[in-house]
């Protein structure tokens, strides 16, 4: 049986009830792996989604659509699930529901139809949205709120090499010679196209049975673990006081300006690794190149993620560090727009250093002294992920409307200006 702890530990050691026991940080780092695995193969996705169903940009960009609406959707659901399992048996079906819609991958494949795919994507994003409501204020209560952004870096740092593995493994598979394949269908019949496509296709089937039973072996092994239960419902005295005429979410208004800069973050973060490899081969560049410009994204989020374990928050509380990635995304966006080739790439992929510390930043800001209300705060945060299904499908239909994928990057600098307002003085609202 699961210890229970409460939701305001001094540190991580009493959380967990004994000395020195950094368990809980495995296992949730852990699922944060899986986490980033499973997110970034959709920079792959959209380009291999693209050849072999043929879609135009904003149809392909609807990989990121389908799986991420799923956060906004289900957010509410898996609050009410936790509340119902707690945290650990909510982590083990999230795995399961996430073995589903890797599941889905494979008649998609074999029939080679778009809708199927977006289907498995969605129940995915499904499974992620129960574990992520879970895990998010997990890592952040377990040990002492000023230093809740180092924990999530670390856990960050778990997820971006995930991430930085994933599109390099799918991509070697699934856009092995695709720049020659691409060149002949356009004088291929009709019948030879079908064949060649449907060869294509077929190629995920094998990687995604893999990730089933990886899965639901996770899935087991999450629900036999020694994961301790923590109890949010528990406020201690000050916390209590200060929500005692409060009786919705929605009279947390940081809460409320923190889930829209996470929904602008999570939308520009998703640009810049899964937009990265269509926009190299826009720029010039071959596939065979180019499917390794979303682990240098991913590269760039790991350097970031390393300098706030080091500085956060003895030399940067999280605020200042919020700020200073703000700025930094204005000016590596546009610097991606005003250069070309391979230098206007490279600042798509050093916003990978900007975005770092948003996600670690915003989560302890966003959910700061919400006591009994942390799990329905946490699902509203959850539900802001869905930036990223509306974000790149906008940039996708701003890039077929311009006709050029570069201009249609000016999306993001709104985005970034909002978080900055977010860090400077939104997430201290405590009012209406």
């Amino acid at each position: 049986m699961s210890k229970v702890v409460t939701s305001h530990p001094s540190d991580l050691n009493q959380a967990n009830g004994t000395s020195n026991d950094l368990r809980p940080i495995l296992i949730i780092g852990a699922l944060f792996f899986i986490f980033g695995f499973v997110t970034w193969l959709n920079s792959v996705l959209i380009p291999y989604l693209k050849i072999a169903c043929e879609l135009t940009d904003f149809q392909s960009y609807l990989v990121a659509f389908a799986f991420y609406i799923a956060y906004f959707v289900m957010a509410l659901p898996a609050a009410w699930v936790l509340k119902k399992t707690g945290y650990k048996k909510g982590m083990s079906w999230g795995l399961v529901v996430m073995a589903l819609g890797a599941l889905i991958f494979i008649p998609a494949a074999m029939s080679r139809t778009y809708l199927l795919f977006l289907v498995g994507l969605f129940v995915q994003g499904t499974g992620l949205a129960i574990l992520q409501t879970a895990s998010n204020p997990y890592i952040t209560i377990l040990g002492p709120r000023e230093s809740a952004a180092k924990r999530i870096s670390i856990m960050g740092i778990c997820n971006k090499i995930a991430g930085a593995i994933a599109p390099i493994v799918l991509g070697a598979i699934a856009l092995e010679g695709a720049d020659q394949l691409v060149t002949d269908l356009k004088t291929m019949d009709a019948a030879q196209k079908a064949l060649e496509l449907n060869a294509l296709a077929a190629r995920v089937i094998t990687p995604y049975l893999i990730m089933v039973v990886v899965l639901l072996v996770l899935a087991f092994l999450t629900y036999k673990s020694a994961l301790p239960e923590i109890d949010t419902e528990q406020e201690d005295e000050t916390v209590a006081a200060a929500n005692t005429h409060k009786s919705s979410i929605f009279h947390f208004p940081h809460v409320l300006l923190g889930a829209f800069a996470l929904f602008l973050y999570v939308g520009v973060e998703v640009m810049a690794g899964d937009t990265i490899i269509s926009y190299g081969a826009s720029q010039g560049i071959s596939f065979s190149t180019a499917k390794f410009f979303t682990t240098c994204t991913l590269v760039a989020m790991l350097v970031g993620y390393l300098i706030g374990i080091a500085t956060i928050p003895k030399y940067l509380k999280q605020e200042r560090a919020l700020q200073i990635s703000a700025v930094l995304g204005v000016i590596f966006t546009v610097a991606a727009i005003f250069t070309h080739g391979y230098i206007s790439v490279l600042f798509i992929a050093l916003l990978g250093l900007a975005n770092s510390l948003m996600w670690p930043a915003i989560w302890p800001l966003a959910i700061s002294d919400l006591g009994r209300f942390t799990k329905v705060g946490a699902s509203l945060l959850i539900m802001g992920i869905a930036g990223g299904a509306i974000i790149p499908p906008l940039y996708g239909l701003l890039s077929d409307v311009l006709k050029d994928t570069q201009q249609a990057y000016w999306i993001m600098v709104p985005c970034y200006l909002f978080i900055l307002y977010f860090a400077t003085a939104g997430y201290k609202i405590r009012t209406r």
